[in-house]
């Protein structure tokens, strides 16, 4: 007994068994967490070291290199890149795709700890951290007060809003930016400092060692212990102020009568504003496991109640992620529900029978709820990969379910309901799950690869996989139960009478008229392309030549662009600009964009040095109004943008459409890495290329990334003259940087709130190199010394920032083409062409490189598909021969897919690379009918009549199939919808292909069937006479030996 006959005969099983689907699946959408993209784990992981006040070169030597010399030997390297800056080192490490990162981020923490000793004192602990996507920002919050200065406004943030939201469910960083914050500032007077002999860095030793608490012990007071503590920390400013300090002559002030000791509020590090308002920007980011759509709903909760207990405060979504997330997901939703009720009607038209369609109806949401049931078990979230997969798939899960039908159907004229639909449903048991494994099996590659486009699609092959195998299980127990009880009384008397026009249909008469009317002109047409085989295999070969030319025509690109309504401005300053300058060229761009009538809102960020970026940069996020509402695209918007800024000589500014899709394989279209040991060099080399580069018209921009240099001043000791007075070199670095910067020697506790303490000579210890002179350092022997005594001052240019990868130097030249990625390949040609000086080289990066190396990965695995698919096709057949002559229909449609892409002008991505493989499992279907007929029906009719009527008989059949899962595709073609473009390739080529395979296998297979039988004929009958002669030789023998 298989699985459809004990359905038919236990229905009632049956029947709640597909109720228990129904209620899971439900449950289970309602419960499956929801993101814009598949988790992704990158195999690269950082190091970062900080070095307070230290030079990049400073970096590099003392920490950098080391860091990069115990990295080297990390099992798995596949690259060593690292930026050292002023005073902060990063190490970026790139594994091999297959790097299990835990046990990677494991071996370089071991590595670290053996040179961690060898590192500078000042140098901070080196800390690990793997490159998370999944733990980047989520919501973007601003806030606004009418009645608050922005201290207060700061004060008020960091103590009644940051600790509510960092509790919100799966939040794991709450960061503030554009604040400022409360400080005690203690600043003397560089010419009274130098009177009194006061050395800063022993003010500070001083503050830290009287601002204490300390436990002293426990005494006994009869039977019970007491605690003894000490207690010293400042309770106010005044203690402050009061602090006695023995002055070099021994004399004792209060250190308020040499210095101002003031509470105020500092200056500001950066500024933030929102719609070009003065606001505190609050940044919060999720943690790596948790879902995106999830951290959003419980921010917003605590943003609605925060509202609510601060009236007077305003907040501002500036942007949240989970927006884009689900409007993508309902608007992919939206195509998949619109695919499924069409192939459904499609099924109505061609079965024109309502009780027939209503099982299709009922197996096509079954087999999706039972999918989705499954991935929220296995944990692949709902998101837009996933989403798609389940789209495209629609029409292909009624494929089995028609079969199984249209089977029952063709006995139901025979039979009663029950046998019909046990005997139908047995009769294609084997036929259409070797169908559905040569589907399913195409995706097996690249799910279990290695790579980008593996890391991208895996979820989206194991959701099809799923789906496919829930469809076939539907097909093979809910199908043949619902027709065993629904057909009773139906008797189909086309298939009796399919070819007499004069039947009468109760739906549809001219559909049905139509589809008789087809397969007649079909038998005709076939046979007389039986008729001239070699003139329509010739033909066969040309529209395969000219469509495989369209792949050079049709470009390609790594991902197609999806207009978010995101624009990234990003504004680079010379370094050493001050903030204020900053701030003056943001409000310049903020002006501009703030009259664009598609805008929704522009927050600005304007801070000092950037240690992601190594720059001194400042940034604008501008969200537009969605695409419903707006005319023109958002690269429009931002070329416009980028033309208006090009006018602006303060500063570099770049405007760029943001993608969170896209952004996970680089901005840039192709960047080359210039590697050798002299900068200036590498320099020379980056320009000259830049300008032939910009010779060729594809070419856009071309920049070279270079670190510009930043002016210093040199403090060189002499050691002689410091060696009198018994100063080192670090006492002396240490008594400059507390004078001139300054420095947090201790904190002041206020109402259980921590307020920094900082030292300060204040401007005039920085005015000039005069007064750096006369900053004093005290000696052990207690004399303070002029810092103009024991050391030189010069001026000297130096880099800002210094690359080095696999440690070797390098700087990036990075290109921006215009159309589609794969155009960059000429740029490529004329670097390789380019003639480098000895000891330097190049290598390629970017989007262009990721490209090439996706591509190829899915070449392979299509070239993997074929052969299982071939390998699959043998075994069922048992026949290499019928193999081949099934797999022929893959090629036409590749054929059909280049054609539709060039029609659509759409590039060959990675989504329409994946509609093809998905097309090599899904084309052959139909030849598998063709063949599995003129097999099972040759010796009966005849090869010819078997050829024939295979077609006929079965044509509709894979009308229908092919139909169904086309109109099912036809809503995600159009890319409608947020997230729409980047999917509408991959349902574009799938379209074209199946048509184009569907149409033209219908006769080719017929005709190399022909071919190949005729051959074998020929072979047969030349053995036959062959072995007629032998006999006849043997027969004549046998008489002579008689005579």
């Amino acid at each position: 007994m298989n699985l459809a006959s004990l359905s038919i005969r236990r229905p009632v099983a049956t029947a709640m068994l597909l109720v228990m689907v129904i209620v899971l699946g439900v449950f289970s959408l309602t419960s499956i967490p929801m993101d814009l993209m598949p988790s992704i784990e990158l195999p690269v992981a950082m190091v970062m070291t900080t070095y307070s006040n230290s030079s990049p070169e400073e970096v590099e030597n003392m920490v950098t290199k080391p860091v990069e010399a115990a990295l080297a030997s990390v099992e798995g390297l596949e690259a060593l890149i690292s930026y050292s800056m002023e005073g902060m080192s990063i190490v970026a490490v790139q594994f091999t795709m297959d790097t299990d990162m835990d046990f990677a981020s494991l071996d370089m923490r071991e590595k670290i700890a053996l040179i961690s000793d060898y590192l500078p004192e000042t140098a901070s602990e080196p800390m690990v951290m793997k490159l998370d996507m999944n733990s980047l920002p989520v919501v973007q919050l601003y806030i606004t007060s009418d009645t608050m200065s922005l201290a207060e406004l700061n004060n008020r943030i960091e103590n009644s809003v940051v600790p509510y939201l960092e509790r919100a469910s799966g939040v794991a960083s709450v960061d503030v930016s554009g604040g400022i914050s409360e400080e005690v500032l203690i600043e003397f007077n560089q010419a009274e400092a130098s009177a009194y002999g006061i050395d800063l860095a022993t003010i500070s030793q001083i503050l830290m060692a009287e601002n204490i608490n300390l436990p002293a012990g426990n005494i006994n007071r009869g039977s019970s212990e007491i605690i003894v503590r000490t207690i010293g920390q400042f309770e106010s400013v005044d203690d402050i102020r009061n602090l006695p300090v023995t002055l070099g002559d021994y004399s004792m002030v209060r250190l308020g009568d040499i210095a101002t000791v003031t509470q105020h509020y500092g200056d500001p590090s950066s500024v933030a504003r929102i719609d070009g308002e003065t606001a505190i920007g609050v940044m919060i980011s999720k943690q790596s496991d948790a879902n995106t759509v999830d951290v959003s709903d419980a921010v917003n909760k605590v943003i609605k109640q925060l509202e609510a207990d601060n009236p007077e405060l305003n907040f501002i979504i500036g942007s949240d992620s989970a927006d884009y997330i689900k409007s993508s997901i309902m608007s992919v939703g939206e195509s998949a529900v619109m695919g499924g009720i069409l192939a459904v009607l499609v099924v109505f038209l061609f079965l024109r029978n309502v009780r027939s369609t209503l099982v299709i109806a009922v197996s096509l949401p079954t087999s999706i709820l039972a999918a989705i049931a499954v991935m929220n078990a296995l944990g692949i979230t709902l998101n837009i990969v996933t989403l798609c997969s389940l789209t495209i798939v629609v029409g292909m899960l009624v494929d089995n379910s028609i079969v199984v039908l249209e089977n029952i159907f063709r006995h139901r004229n025979n039979y009663d309901a029950h046998t019909a639909a046990e005997v139908g449903a047995k009769e294609v048991f084997l036929a259409i799950i070797a169908s559905t494994a040569t589907t399913m099996i195409v995706f097996v590659p690249i799910a279990v690869s290695k790579g980008w486009a593996s890391m991208m699609f895996a979820d989206f092959c194991w959701t099809i996989v799923i789906a496919l195998a829930a469809s076939l299980i539907v097909a093979l127990t809910v199908v043949p139960m619902l027709c065993s009880k629904i057909l009773q009384g139906t008797v189909s008397t086309e298939y009796l009478r399919i070819g007499e026009k004069r039947y009468k249909y109760k739906f549809l008469p001219k559909f049905g008229e139509f589809i008789i009317e087809l397969t007649e002109k079909y038998e005709v047409a076939v046979k007389k392309v039986l008729g001239r085989r070699k003139k329509f295999i010739v033909a066969c070969i040309l529209i395969f030549v000219l469509s495989a030319t369209l792949v050079l025509t049709v470009g390609f690109e790594l991902l197609p662009a999806t207009d978010e309504g995101s624009i990234s401005i990003s504004a680079t300053f010379p370094y050493g600009t001050k903030l204020e300058d900053k701030d003056k060229v943001m409000r310049e761009i903020e002006a501009e964009v703030l009259a664009l009538p598609e805008l929704s809102h522009i927050s600005v960020t304007t801070d000092s040095l950037s240690a992601l970026s190594f720059s001194e940069s400042s940034t604008a996020t501008v969200s537009l109004v969605s695409k419903e509402d707006r005319r023109r695209s958002t690269a429009e918007i931002a070329d416009e943008l980028q033309e208006k800024f090009d006018r602006i000589t303060t500063a570099d500014v770049s405007v760029s459409e943001s993608s969170s899709i896209g952004s996970m394989f680089g901005t840039v279209d192709v960047s080359f890495l210039i590697k050798g040991q002299d900068r200036e060099t590498l320099e020379g080399i980056g320009y000259d290329l830049i300008d032939r580069i910009e010779t060729l018209d594809i070419v856009e921009h071309a920049s070279l990334d270079v670190s510009e240099g930043s002016p210093q001043v040199l403090v060189k000791i002499d050691r002689t003259a410091a060696s009198y007075y018994g100063i080192t070199a670090y006492q002396l670095a240490n008594s400059l940087s507390t004078a001139i910067s300054g420095t947090s020697s201790t904190n002041l506790t206020v109402d259980g709130e921590e307020i920094a303490v900082k030292l300060s000579l204040g401007d005039s210890a920085s005015a000039s190199v005069e007064s750096m002179k006369q900053i004093m350092v005290s000696s052990p022997i207690g004399t303070q010394v002029p810092v103009g005594q024991i050391a030189t001052f010069e001026y000297s240019n130096a880099p800002s920032y210094i690359q080095r990868d696999n440690q070797t130097n390098y700087i990036t030249l990075n290109v921006y083409v215009a159309g589609s990625t794969g155009q960059a390949q000429e740029v490529i040609s004329l670097v390789d062409d380019y003639l480098f000086p000895e000891g330097y080289y190049v290598e390629n990066s970017g989007s262009y490189e990721t490209m090439m190396e996706s591509f190829g990965e899915l070449f392979k695995a299509l070239m993997i598909a074929i052969a299982l698919v071939f390998l699959l096709l043998a075994a069922q057949f048992e026949s290499m021969l019928l193999a081949f002559i099934v797999m022929m229909a893959v090629p036409f449609a590749m054929s059909g897919a280049f054609l539709a892409l060039f029609i659509t002008g759409k590039a060959l991505s990675l989504t329409s690379f994946l509609g093809l493989i998905m097309l090599v499992g899904t084309v052959v279907n139909n030849s598998i009918l063709l063949v599995e007929f003129i097999k099972q029906n040759e010796e009966e009719m005849g090869v010819y009549d078997a050829l024939v009527q295979a077609g006929k008989l079965r044509l509709r059949p894979i009308l229908m199939s092919c139909v169904t899962t086309v109109v099912g595709m036809l809503p995600m073609a159009f890319g409608r919808g947020d997230g729409g473009e980047m999917l509408a390739p991959m349902a574009i080529a799938m379209i074209g292909g199946l048509m184009a395979s569907t149409l033209i296998t219908l006769f080719l297979i017929p005709v190399i069937y022909s071919i190949i039988d005729d051959r074998k004929n020929k072979k047969r009958n030349a053995r036959e006479e062959k072995m007629a002669r032998i006999k006849l030789l043997e027969e004549q023998w046998a008489m002579e030996d008689a005579q």
